[in-house]
């Protein structure tokens, strides 16, 4: 646990808790196979070779992974197939360098999409994971590094450990969860009331939560809150679940943009699952903002012009986020940082504010 920074959203005491899906959502998803595939698109082996060199692959390695069974070459693809011995072989360096060169392929999703070991406590994450003693040996050998943050991208490694399907569930499982944080404000109020009533209510003076909000205002005996009793009410039900089945019968679930443009609404509109029509809107009804930003505040994840994610401003460094439009992708609470990890492309993506005109 630790205290979030003080402000006029009062006084906040912050956890961590992973989240898992549920197991009728587990069931319907494909899981990978157990064979590690490498795959180099529009290029060579030769050119396939020489990144492997740079990356610092062991000589070794590289001499097994050209062996005939395996390497599969098929027009301008290159496949490798490497086992648990070359994956072990490689250092973190070696493998981050790889990995970072794979992840520039979509195929390669585990490369682009890895499991983040946020705040990069590796005994945190590990701690409520359903794998075995050998599995976790392997999964902290196999950590590589992007940017500043620890990821794990051999899930096919940990899968062909799995001796039962009840095993692969179970580690299928472990690498879907999604650390969010429980927020807590502590009471008595530590700040000015109207101060903290204005910060909430976001100047939305007709919402109906504000009734609770000035309520625990005059509240004097030690205690929390859970602040999800502050916001609006369709992220209120949907903070820290994963989307239900019927939420995708109009072709695509609920991602950042319907989240982030949906949060003070009272009814959903669905029009924000077109990442068109969302940005129009945001161009539109909302203003640009600078830090310190406030409550409801979009925050855009900007590279070159492109808009990568949004999410919103909650308190302090915490904000509401959906991480894509999966149906393993929960709503979640999480630190600004973490998700800058996610979703930082280059040293040039930045973060532009956005405020809901009055």
């Amino acid at each position: 646990m630790w205290i979030a920074k003080s402000g006029p959203w009062g006084e906040l005491e912050v956890r961590t808790v992973y989240l898992e899906p549920p197991e009728s959502q587990l069931a319907i998803v494909a899981k990978p196979s157990t064979v590690t595939r490498w795959t180099f698109e529009q290029t060579t082996a030769n050119a396939v070779r020489q990144t492997l060199a740079k990356a610092k692959v062991p000589d070794e390695v590289i001499g097994r992974l050209f062996s005939p069974v395996r390497l599969v070459a098929s027009g301008n693809s290159v496949v490798l197939l490497p086992e648990a011995e070359d994956l072990t072989a490689l250092s973190q360096e070696s493998r981050s360098a790889l990995y970072l060169e794979l992840a520039k392929y979509a195929v390669n999703e585990y490369q682009r999409d890895p499991v983040f070991i946020l705040g990069g406590d590796v005994d945190d994450w590990m701690q409520g994971a359903s794998l075995s003693k050998i599995q976790q040996d392997l999964f902290r050998r196999l950590l590589w590094k992007r940017g500043d943050t620890l990821v794990f991208s051999d899930v096919q490694a940990l899968l062909s450990l799995a001796k039962t399907p009840d095993e692969v569930n179970a580690v299928f499982r472990s690498i879907t969860r999604v650390r969010s944080l429980i927020v807590e404000l502590r009471l008595p109020l530590s700040t000015d009331r109207q101060a903290f009533i204005d910060y909430w209510s976001a100047g939305q003076t007709d919402a109906p939560r504000l009734a609770f909000i000035k309520a625990i205002t005059q509240r004097r005996a030690k205690q929390s809150v859970d602040i999800t009793h502050f916001l609006p009410s369709i992220i209120r039900q949907r903070a820290y679940t994963f989307p239900e089945m019927d939420l995708g019968m109009k072709g695509r679930f609920p991602d950042c943009h319907w989240t982030s443009l949906n949060f003070f609404n009272i009814v959903p509109k669905d029009v924000y699952l077109d990442t068109k029509q969302a940005a129009e809107r945001l161009l539109k009804d909302y203003e640009v903002v600078d830090a310190p930003y406030h409550f409801g505040d979009v925050l855009c994840f900007m590279d070159e012009g492109e808009g990568l994610h949004t999410c919103v401003h909650i308190a302090d460094d915490i904000v509401l986020t959906k991480n894509g439009d999966s149906i393993l992708a929960p709503w979640a609470l999480m630190q600004l940082k973490d998700v800058d990890s996610i979703y930082r492309r280059s040293p040039n993506t930045r973060i532009q504010g956005y405020r809901l005109k009055k």
